[in-house]
């Protein structure tokens, strides 16, 4: 039998363990259902990721997928393999033809303008990938300059 005074000694090492646990970043990102060719574009692209983005440390998105990724806190989301975007779909009551998009290393993005930040979102490629950054990081659009080459190595050019 452990006598008491051990079974307490114990106790304050576990709660460390579960707080340095608890402290790592980790927030609730919806994981899309790509499927055949865009899934495995995703896959890899999941693979190249950095692991920083704009100085910003890489994290664990819940639930864990090879779809989505998450940097800083509060997190800069990508999802990859997200559905074409409402604003390029034609016939939907949000189609806009004028759409804003800009290259950003070589990656064509279409920008949208979110209560706190922005939703950039890959056009002209084989998968959409979807990032979505707080307004803390402005300009929200430097962060696309370290995603800009895992993209183009991973998710190829094309509708």
């Amino acid at each position: 039998m452990i006598p008491t005074r051990r079974r307490y000694l114990a106790l304050p090492v576990l709660t460390v363990l579960f707080a340095a646990v608890s402290c790592s970043p980790s927030e609730d990102v919806a994981v899309p259902s790509p499927e055949g060719a865009a899934a495995r574009y995703c896959k890899a692209l999941h693979k190249e990721l950095p692991p920083t983005v704009d100085g910003l440390k890489r994290g664990t998105p819940e639930p864990v997928s090879d779809f989505t990724a998450m940097w800083g806190d509060p997190a800069v989301k990508l999802r990859c393999g997200v559905p074409k975007p409402d604003v390029l779909t034609y016939g939907s009551e949000h189609y806009n033809p004028g759409a804003d998009a800009a290259e950003v290393n070589g990656v064509e993005w279409l920008f949208e303008k979110q209560d706190d930040g922005y939703r950039f979102t890959t056009v002209l490629r084989k998968a959409y990938v979807e990032v979505t950054v707080p307004g803390k990081y402005a300009p929200e659009v430097d962060v696309l300059t370290d995603l800009g080459g895992a993209v183009k190595k991973t998710v190829p050019s094309g509708v």
